[in-house]
Protein backbone atom coordinates (compact mmCIF):
# COMPACT_ATOMS: atom_id res chain seq x y z
CA UNK A 1 0.00 0.00 0.00
CA UNK A 2 1.09 3.47 -1.16
CA UNK A 3 1.97 5.48 2.31
CA UNK A 4 0.91 9.30 1.35
CA UNK A 5 3.04 10.75 4.00
CA UNK A 6 3.68 13.91 2.32
CA UNK A 7 7.11 14.67 0.85
CA UNK A 8 8.78 17.72 -0.60
CA UNK A 9 10.41 18.05 -3.56
CA UNK A 10 13.76 17.68 -2.23
CA UNK A 11 12.62 14.59 -0.40
CA UNK A 12 11.85 16.17 2.93
CA UNK A 13 9.05 13.57 4.95
CA UNK A 14 6.40 14.92 6.96
CA UNK A 15 6.36 12.56 9.53
CA UNK A 16 8.55 11.79 13.14
CA UNK A 17 7.99 8.69 14.97
CA UNK A 18 9.87 7.57 18.63
CA UNK A 19 12.58 4.93 18.62
CA UNK A 20 10.72 2.61 15.98
CA UNK A 21 10.18 3.14 12.07
CA UNK A 22 7.12 3.32 10.78
CA UNK A 23 5.93 0.33 8.73
CA UNK A 24 6.67 2.68 5.46
CA UNK A 25 10.53 3.72 6.41
CA UNK A 26 9.94 7.41 6.14
CA UNK A 27 10.93 9.99 8.14
CA UNK A 28 12.30 10.81 11.37
CA UNK A 29 13.10 8.29 14.04
CA UNK A 30 14.44 9.44 17.08
CA UNK A 31 15.79 7.67 20.37
CA UNK A 32 15.30 10.92 23.10
CA UNK A 33 11.65 12.39 24.27
CA UNK A 34 10.95 15.32 22.23
CA UNK A 35 8.96 18.57 23.43
CA UNK A 36 6.17 19.46 21.39
CA UNK A 37 7.86 22.44 19.23
CA UNK A 38 10.65 20.06 19.01
CA UNK A 39 7.91 17.18 17.45
CA UNK A 40 6.38 19.69 15.08
CA UNK A 41 9.95 20.61 14.02
CA UNK A 42 10.48 17.02 13.41
CA UNK A 43 7.57 16.11 11.42
CA UNK A 44 7.55 19.46 9.15
CA UNK A 45 4.19 20.67 11.18
CA UNK A 46 5.13 23.80 12.71
CA UNK A 47 4.90 27.67 10.99
CA UNK A 48 2.52 26.72 8.26
CA UNK A 49 0.59 30.07 9.39
CA UNK A 50 -2.56 28.45 8.19
CA UNK A 51 -5.23 31.06 7.03
CA UNK A 52 -8.20 32.17 4.82
CA UNK A 53 -8.81 34.34 1.87
CA UNK A 54 -11.31 34.92 0.01
CA UNK A 55 -12.16 33.67 -3.27
CA UNK A 56 -12.20 36.37 -5.66
CA UNK A 57 -15.55 36.60 -8.10
CA UNK A 58 -16.12 38.76 -10.97
CA UNK A 59 -17.19 42.30 -10.31
CA UNK A 60 -20.79 41.61 -11.13
CA UNK A 61 -21.18 38.38 -10.27
CA UNK A 62 -23.72 38.25 -7.02
CA UNK A 63 -22.37 36.05 -4.18
CA UNK A 64 -25.01 34.81 -2.09
CA UNK A 65 -22.35 32.67 0.22
CA UNK A 66 -18.72 33.78 0.20
CA UNK A 67 -15.82 31.39 -0.12
CA UNK A 68 -12.62 31.48 1.17
CA UNK A 69 -9.56 29.49 0.25
CA UNK A 70 -7.33 27.80 3.08
CA UNK A 71 -3.66 28.79 2.62
CA UNK A 72 -0.68 27.52 4.33
CA UNK A 73 2.84 28.43 4.15
CA UNK A 74 4.78 25.03 2.24
CA UNK A 75 6.62 23.46 4.93
CA UNK A 76 9.43 22.63 2.57
CA UNK A 77 10.09 26.16 1.63
CA UNK A 78 7.89 25.73 -1.21
CA UNK A 79 5.80 29.01 -1.60
CA UNK A 80 1.96 28.99 -0.60
CA UNK A 81 -0.43 25.86 -0.67
CA UNK A 82 -3.92 26.04 -1.34
CA UNK A 83 -5.41 23.23 0.94
CA UNK A 84 -9.27 23.80 0.26
CA UNK A 85 -12.20 25.97 -0.37
CA UNK A 86 -14.27 26.37 2.59
CA UNK A 87 -17.21 28.27 3.56
CA UNK A 88 -17.71 31.77 5.85
CA UNK A 89 -18.33 29.96 8.90
CA UNK A 90 -14.78 27.81 9.30
CA UNK A 91 -12.31 28.91 11.67
CA UNK A 92 -8.75 28.23 10.61
CA UNK A 93 -6.58 26.05 13.41
CA UNK A 94 -3.10 26.26 13.57
CA UNK A 95 -0.92 22.42 13.77
CA UNK A 96 0.80 23.77 16.97
CA UNK A 97 -2.77 24.48 18.37
CA UNK A 98 -3.90 20.75 17.55
CA UNK A 99 -0.43 19.26 19.16
CA UNK A 100 -0.47 22.09 22.66
CA UNK A 101 -4.50 20.53 22.81
CA UNK A 102 -3.13 17.13 22.83
CA UNK A 103 -0.43 18.32 25.28
CA UNK A 104 -2.80 19.46 27.85
CA UNK A 105 -4.72 16.89 27.76
CA UNK A 106 -2.56 14.29 29.48
CA UNK A 107 -0.14 17.05 31.30
CA UNK A 108 2.80 16.78 29.60
CA UNK A 109 2.68 13.14 28.00
CA UNK A 110 5.40 11.35 25.47
CA UNK A 111 4.99 12.33 22.00
CA UNK A 112 5.29 9.49 19.50
CA UNK A 113 4.77 9.91 16.35
CA UNK A 114 3.62 13.38 14.29
CA UNK A 115 2.62 13.83 10.26
CA UNK A 116 1.00 14.94 7.42
CA UNK A 117 -0.99 12.80 4.37
CA UNK A 118 -2.86 13.97 1.86
CA UNK A 119 -0.83 16.52 0.61
CA UNK A 120 -1.48 18.43 4.41
CA UNK A 121 -4.75 18.53 4.46
CA UNK A 122 -4.80 15.79 7.17
CA UNK A 123 -2.02 16.27 10.03
CA UNK A 124 -1.77 14.07 13.29
CA UNK A 125 0.12 12.99 16.39
CA UNK A 126 -0.09 10.58 19.18
CA UNK A 127 0.63 10.69 22.96
CA UNK A 128 2.24 7.30 24.69
CA UNK A 129 -0.33 6.22 27.41
CA UNK A 130 1.06 4.78 30.22
CA UNK A 131 -1.17 1.47 29.78
CA UNK A 132 -1.08 -1.55 27.62
CA UNK A 133 -2.52 -5.21 27.31
CA UNK A 134 -0.71 -8.50 27.56
CA UNK A 135 -3.26 -11.02 26.54
CA UNK A 136 -2.28 -14.96 27.52
CA UNK A 137 1.31 -13.52 28.98
CA UNK A 138 2.80 -16.70 29.81
CA UNK A 139 1.48 -18.29 26.38
CA UNK A 140 1.93 -16.29 23.18
CA UNK A 141 2.44 -12.37 25.03
CA UNK A 142 0.03 -10.81 22.61
CA UNK A 143 0.90 -6.88 23.71
CA UNK A 144 -1.58 -4.28 22.65
CA UNK A 145 -0.14 -0.42 23.62
CA UNK A 146 -2.73 2.49 23.83
CA UNK A 147 -2.09 6.04 22.11
CA UNK A 148 -3.55 9.39 22.79
CA UNK A 149 -4.62 10.43 19.00
CA UNK A 150 -5.11 14.13 17.87
CA UNK A 151 -5.88 14.62 14.67
CA UNK A 152 -7.70 17.30 11.88
CA UNK A 153 -7.67 18.50 8.63
CA UNK A 154 -7.27 21.66 6.67
CA UNK A 155 -9.89 21.00 4.33
CA UNK A 156 -13.20 21.08 6.71
CA UNK A 157 -13.40 17.06 5.91
CA UNK A 158 -12.67 16.07 9.38
CA UNK A 159 -13.38 17.68 12.75
CA UNK A 160 -10.39 18.42 15.47
CA UNK A 161 -10.42 15.08 17.44
CA UNK A 162 -9.28 13.33 20.55
CA UNK A 163 -9.23 9.53 20.02
CA UNK A 164 -8.47 7.05 22.74
CA UNK A 165 -6.27 4.29 20.03
CA UNK A 166 -5.72 0.83 21.28
CA UNK A 167 -2.83 -0.73 18.85
CA UNK A 168 -1.30 -4.56 18.36
CA UNK A 169 2.14 -4.00 18.06
CA UNK A 170 3.04 -7.11 16.03
CA UNK A 171 1.32 -5.78 12.67
CA UNK A 172 0.53 -2.00 13.95
CA UNK A 173 -3.01 -2.98 13.56
CA UNK A 174 -5.45 0.10 14.74
CA UNK A 175 -7.81 -1.75 16.73
CA UNK A 176 -10.28 0.48 17.23
CA UNK A 177 -13.94 -1.25 18.79
CA UNK A 178 -17.17 -0.25 18.81
CA UNK A 179 -17.75 -1.23 22.37
CA UNK A 180 -21.08 -0.81 23.81
CA UNK A 181 -22.10 1.89 26.16
CA UNK A 182 -18.40 3.18 26.22
CA UNK A 183 -16.75 6.31 24.09
CA UNK A 184 -13.16 6.79 23.37
CA UNK A 185 -13.22 9.82 21.82
CA UNK A 186 -14.13 14.05 21.74
CA UNK A 187 -14.78 16.44 18.99
CA UNK A 188 -14.80 19.68 17.88
CA UNK A 189 -16.24 21.22 14.55
CA UNK A 190 -14.39 23.60 12.70
CA UNK A 191 -16.67 25.97 13.20
CA UNK A 192 -15.47 26.15 16.71
CA UNK A 193 -11.96 27.13 18.85
CA UNK A 194 -10.08 24.79 21.08
CA UNK A 195 -9.87 27.68 23.37
CA UNK A 196 -11.84 26.40 26.81
CA UNK A 197 -12.65 23.23 25.76
CA UNK A 198 -9.76 21.16 27.32
CA UNK A 199 -11.70 20.60 30.62
CA UNK A 200 -14.55 19.11 28.65
CA UNK A 201 -12.05 16.84 26.75
CA UNK A 202 -10.61 15.70 29.59
CA UNK A 203 -13.89 14.67 30.68
CA UNK A 204 -15.19 12.88 28.09
CA UNK A 205 -11.35 10.86 27.81
CA UNK A 206 -11.84 10.34 31.52
CA UNK A 207 -14.03 7.57 29.98
CA UNK A 208 -10.75 6.33 28.26
CA UNK A 209 -9.93 4.19 31.24
CA UNK A 210 -13.56 2.63 30.98
CA UNK A 211 -13.21 2.29 27.67
CA UNK A 212 -9.56 0.56 28.08
CA UNK A 213 -10.87 -1.99 30.96
CA UNK A 214 -13.60 -2.71 28.41
CA UNK A 215 -11.38 -3.73 25.61
CA UNK A 216 -9.53 -5.52 27.87
CA UNK A 217 -12.00 -7.81 29.19
CA UNK A 218 -13.36 -8.61 25.41
CA UNK A 219 -9.70 -8.75 23.88
CA UNK A 220 -9.27 -11.35 26.53
CA UNK A 221 -11.74 -13.07 26.37
CA UNK A 222 -11.35 -13.37 22.63
CA UNK A 223 -7.50 -14.77 23.13
CA UNK A 224 -8.95 -17.57 25.26
CA UNK A 225 -11.76 -18.69 22.95
CA UNK A 226 -10.44 -21.63 20.76
CA UNK A 227 -12.03 -21.17 17.41
CA UNK A 228 -11.53 -24.49 14.37
CA UNK A 229 -10.92 -23.62 10.95
CA UNK A 230 -14.44 -24.43 10.15
CA UNK A 231 -15.67 -21.61 12.49
CA UNK A 232 -13.08 -19.22 10.71
CA UNK A 233 -15.15 -20.00 7.53
CA UNK A 234 -18.13 -19.65 8.99
CA UNK A 235 -16.84 -16.04 10.51
CA UNK A 236 -15.84 -15.09 7.07
CA UNK A 237 -19.20 -16.09 5.34
CA UNK A 238 -21.06 -14.36 8.47
CA UNK A 239 -19.25 -11.13 7.70
CA UNK A 240 -18.53 -11.45 3.98
CA UNK A 241 -21.50 -14.10 2.38
CA UNK A 242 -20.54 -15.57 -1.02
CA UNK A 243 -22.71 -13.91 -3.70
CA UNK A 244 -26.19 -15.13 -4.95
CA UNK A 245 -25.21 -14.30 -8.10
CA UNK A 246 -21.93 -14.31 -10.84
CA UNK A 247 -22.50 -11.17 -11.79
CA UNK A 248 -18.68 -8.98 -12.82
CA UNK A 249 -17.17 -11.77 -11.46
CA UNK A 250 -18.30 -11.19 -8.04
CA UNK A 251 -17.95 -14.86 -6.89
CA UNK A 252 -14.42 -15.20 -7.76
CA UNK A 253 -13.35 -11.47 -6.01
CA UNK A 254 -15.28 -13.14 -3.00
CA UNK A 255 -12.92 -16.43 -3.34
CA UNK A 256 -9.67 -13.78 -3.71
CA UNK A 257 -11.10 -12.14 -0.26
CA UNK A 258 -11.43 -15.75 1.51
CA UNK A 259 -8.24 -16.79 0.29
CA UNK A 260 -6.33 -13.38 1.06
CA UNK A 261 -7.98 -13.67 4.79
CA UNK A 262 -6.64 -17.38 5.28
CA UNK A 263 -3.18 -16.48 3.99
CA UNK A 264 -3.01 -13.17 6.69
CA UNK A 265 -4.63 -15.77 9.37
CA UNK A 266 -1.89 -18.32 9.13
CA UNK A 267 0.63 -14.65 8.54
CA UNK A 268 3.69 -14.14 10.78
CA UNK A 269 1.44 -11.49 12.11
CA UNK A 270 -1.43 -13.40 13.11
CA UNK A 271 0.25 -17.56 13.18
CA UNK A 272 0.93 -16.99 17.24
CA UNK A 273 -2.92 -16.33 17.75
CA UNK A 274 -4.02 -17.86 15.05
CA UNK A 275 -7.01 -20.95 16.63
CA UNK A 276 -8.10 -18.34 18.70
CA UNK A 277 -11.10 -15.82 18.22
CA UNK A 278 -8.57 -12.54 18.77
CA UNK A 279 -6.63 -14.37 16.18
CA UNK A 280 -9.85 -14.36 13.68
CA UNK A 281 -10.56 -10.60 14.58
CA UNK A 282 -6.78 -9.46 14.00
CA UNK A 283 -6.93 -11.33 10.70
CA UNK A 284 -9.77 -9.15 9.50
CA UNK A 285 -9.53 -5.90 10.55
CA UNK A 286 -5.57 -6.71 9.34
CA UNK A 287 -7.22 -6.67 6.13
CA UNK A 288 -9.17 -3.83 5.66
CA UNK A 289 -6.13 -1.83 7.07
CA UNK A 290 -3.62 -2.94 4.83
CA UNK A 291 -4.83 -4.94 2.14
CA UNK A 292 -7.31 -2.93 0.63
CA UNK A 293 -7.22 -0.52 -2.57
CA UNK A 294 -8.45 2.52 -2.48
CA UNK A 295 -10.74 4.19 -5.00
CA UNK A 296 -10.47 6.99 -6.87
CA UNK A 297 -7.38 9.69 -7.20
CA UNK A 298 -6.51 9.82 -3.60
CA UNK A 299 -7.26 6.06 -2.62
CA UNK A 300 -3.54 5.07 -0.81
CA UNK A 301 -4.12 8.34 1.03
CA UNK A 302 -8.08 7.12 2.13
CA UNK A 303 -7.01 3.76 3.02
CA UNK A 304 -3.87 5.33 5.18
CA UNK A 305 -6.49 7.73 6.94
CA UNK A 306 -8.55 4.53 7.62
CA UNK A 307 -5.65 2.41 8.78
CA UNK A 308 -4.35 5.06 11.48
CA UNK A 309 -8.08 5.25 12.75
CA UNK A 310 -9.10 8.69 11.28
CA UNK A 311 -12.28 6.81 9.34
CA UNK A 312 -15.33 6.57 11.21
CA UNK A 313 -16.81 4.20 8.47
CA UNK A 314 -14.14 1.62 8.88
CA UNK A 315 -14.10 2.28 12.62
CA UNK A 316 -17.67 1.05 13.17
CA UNK A 317 -16.47 -2.08 10.13
CA UNK A 318 -14.41 -3.00 12.82
CA UNK A 319 -17.24 -2.72 14.93
CA UNK A 320 -19.41 -5.02 12.88
CA UNK A 321 -16.40 -7.28 12.68
CA UNK A 322 -16.42 -7.98 16.48
CA UNK A 323 -19.92 -8.40 16.52
CA UNK A 324 -19.42 -11.12 13.57
CA UNK A 325 -16.69 -12.97 15.52
CA UNK A 326 -17.64 -13.39 19.25
CA UNK A 327 -21.53 -14.34 17.62
CA UNK A 328 -20.29 -17.52 15.76
CA UNK A 329 -17.24 -18.12 18.94
CA UNK A 330 -19.86 -17.80 21.49
CA UNK A 331 -17.99 -15.14 22.93
CA UNK A 332 -20.32 -13.15 25.59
Amino acid sequence: MAHAVEIGQNGEQAFASFREPAWHGLGTVFTEEKSTQEMLDAAYLSRWNVRLEAVPYPADYNVISPSYMVLRDNPFGQGTDVLSTVGERYRVLQNEELFYFGDALLDGGRWETAGSIKQGRVVFGSLALERETVLDPSGVSDVVKSYLLVHTSHDGSTAVQASITPVRVVCQNTLNMALSGVKQSFKIRHTQTVGGKVAAAREALSLANSYLDQFDKEAQALIATEITKAKFDKIVEAIYPRPDKDAKGAVKKWETKVDLLEEIYGSDTTNMISGTAWGAFNALTERLDWFRKGRGERGAENVLAAASGFDPVTNAEKGKILAAVKAVAGVK
